[in-house]
């Protein structure tokens, strides 16, 4: 048999640093065009960078034949000589779907690499009643219909994250989604071959903790300590520290929803009694208020397509929750003091993780993103009272920057950072 001609080591190994040196500045120069405020030349690179001109511009090159780049006029100079062609993220190349499944509803949103929403679909159904395979299903047709409006205008789908409300592993298997009614479901092996996901797989994560991290990279510089409060039937929390998502020692934490507030209270579906979401979760604030929804059917996709200016039209919360926000603006007693009650135990459980982990910042997100105006005040008074170093330390408690649809933006928002951050990944495959 003949044998392979051998490789000199010291070859293999100036392959390989080849190679992860090109990687690295691979990312160097996107990441430079994607902080920047406006549109950097190849020379504003290379001086950004300390790369030689030749190199930045092979790499540009390469950015711009695998559409994560696009040359764009050029801008106006000062000085003397032509003015330089300006390099901006693309808009028709790679893109992100983030998917989301909670009890009451369904969302997908779909980003491109600069972060625009192409793409945004929302479907309200009762899933409590649902098995998680008919769940998916549900799940599939929404991948399908963001996966044609991607070929519509052109993009790519390079990645697909699904947020969930529940405990989940690594790899994707839902251990325990308690509202829903789910345990131990492999959703990569019911959904991960879905014809619509182009063979990249299906990326599972708590939607609190996904939120969480859009709310991370949307907010302003400085923003690296707090804690996402995501308020639906049942509520969870992404815990951000020094910039940086805690997940905890097996992945798990966040789970402020099933703290006592009561210990020998309500009954919960944890098998709990006095937890929180029993006092602050969406049911128990409408129920308290005297506001239900109606029945939660399946009317089909409540699809939202784009203007004809290319923007999209912001989700809006359920018709019971909207109905509440009228009634609060009303004035109206028994809305108020839902909310009231909602917020004196949202604000004890807030209280407890701040004593714990010092955050400085609670970001109310959900559905208490539009009703924030009147949570606000009583969990702060309740921070105030509460809050060991509070004299000294005061908490700002607002509103999600992303609104309702946090969770499936920072799915979305997840796979698009991998491209950013890993580009000669993108690069390298097949049928990209």
């Amino acid at each position: 048999m003949t044998q392979p001609a051998a490789v000199p080591v010291g070859a293999a190994v100036s392959a390989v640093r080849q190679a992860s040196l090109r990687e690295h500045n691979l990312a160097l120069v996107l990441r430079q065009i994607a902080a920047a405020d406006r549109p950097p030349s190849r020379a504003d690179l290379a001086a950004a960078t300390g790369l030689t001109r030749a190199t930045v511009s092979a790499l540009v090159d390469d950015l711009i034949t695998g559409r994560l780049l696009t040359e764009v006029a050029p801008t106006p100079r000062s000085g003397a000589g032509r003015p330089a062609v300006g390099l901006t993220l693309a808009g028709h190349g790679p893109a992100g779907l983030g998917l989301e499944i909670n009890v009451d509803y369904l969302a997908a949103v779909l980003v491109d690499l600069a972060g625009t929403v192409r793409h945004r679909a929302v479907r309200r159904v009762d899933l409590r009643p649902v098995s998680p395979v008919e769940s998916l299903a549900l799940v599939g047709e929404m991948i399908t219909e963001a996966g044609a409006e991607a070929d519509r205008q052109d993009l790519t789908l390079a990645g697909t994250a699904l947020a969930v409300p529940g405990l989940v592993t690594a790899t994707g298997l839902v251990r325990l989604a308690p509202n829903l009614g789910w345990r131990d479901v492999d959703v990569p092996a019911l959904l991960g071959a879905h014809p619509g996901l182009g063979g990249r797989g299906l990326g599972v994560d708590n939607e609190a903790n996904l939120a969480a991290l859009g709310e991370l990279h949307a907010a302003p510089p400085g923003s690296a300590n707090f804690i996402y409060i995501s308020g639906e039937v049942g509520i969870g929390a992404g815990i951000v520290l020094h910039g940086t998502l805690f997940r905890g020692a097996r992945g798990w934490s966040g789970e402020i929803g099933h703290v006592p507030v009561h210990p020998e209270g309500r009954p919960c579906r944890c098998g709990g009694r006095g937890c929180l979401e029993q006092y602050a979760g969406q049911e128990a604030i409408l129920a308290r208020a005297g506001v239900t929804d109606p029945p939660a059917l399946d009317a089909g996709p409540d699809a939202l397509d784009a203007d004809p200016d290319g923007s999209l039209p912001a989700p809006v919360p359920g018709a019971a929750v909207t109905r509440l926000v009228a009634a609060a603006t009303r004035d109206e007693p028994a809305a108020e003091r839902a909310l009231v009650e909602a917020a004196t135990a949202l604000g004890v459980a807030v209280a407890g993780v701040i004593n714990l982990l010092d955050v400085d910042t609670v970001v109310l997100g959900g559905v208490y993103a539009p009703l924030a105006r009147w949570l606000a005040p009583t969990v702060e008074a309740e921070i105030r009272r509460r809050v060991l170093t509070a004299a000294w330390s005061p908490v700002t408690v607002r509103p999600a920057l992303l609104g309702g649809d946090a969770a499936a933006l920072g799915a979305a928002g997840s796979v698009v950072r991998t491209v950013l951050e890993h580009p000669a990944r993108w690069l390298g495959r097949p049928g990209r």
